[in-house]
């Protein structure tokens, strides 16, 4: 995960090295969809900047629903007995973790992950 600066040209550019750096094969994103499943003003920025990445990183970019996510890493972290300032620190992290698995689980399942 790489920590916005502020410089969407440098955070790229940061994504890309570390791209290269794991020798990754795809790249997902989270695709903040509405609870009702429609794509709002934030996954419609989320895909315009998908689309100024990929003109940066040379991997495929998917797309995956991260609906509930951050749902799922308080819970994960209140049975953690992780406690306020603390957990406020890792919940994104913990969140992208739990997105990726289950984009993980879902390539293993066989179906198609990808909601680009």
């Amino acid at each position: 995960m790489v920590q916005r600066s502020g410089d969407e040209r440098r955070d790229h550019e940061r994504i890309r090295q570390f791209g290269e750096e794991a020798e990754v094969s795809v790249i997902v994103v989270g695709l903040p969809i509405s609870l009702d499943g429609s794509e709002g003003p934030a996954a419609r920025m989320t895909r315009e900047e998908i689309a100024r990445l990929a003109k940066v990183v040379a991997v495929p970019i998917e797309t995956f629903d991260e609906r509930l996510t951050t749902v799922s890493a308080e819970r994960d972290l209140q049975a953690q007995h992780v406690r306020g300032q603390a957990r406020r620190r890792v919940v994104d992290k913990v969140a992208a973790s739990v997105m990726l698995q289950a984009w993980l689980d879902a390539q293993r399942r066989g179906g198609s992950a990808q909601q680009s």
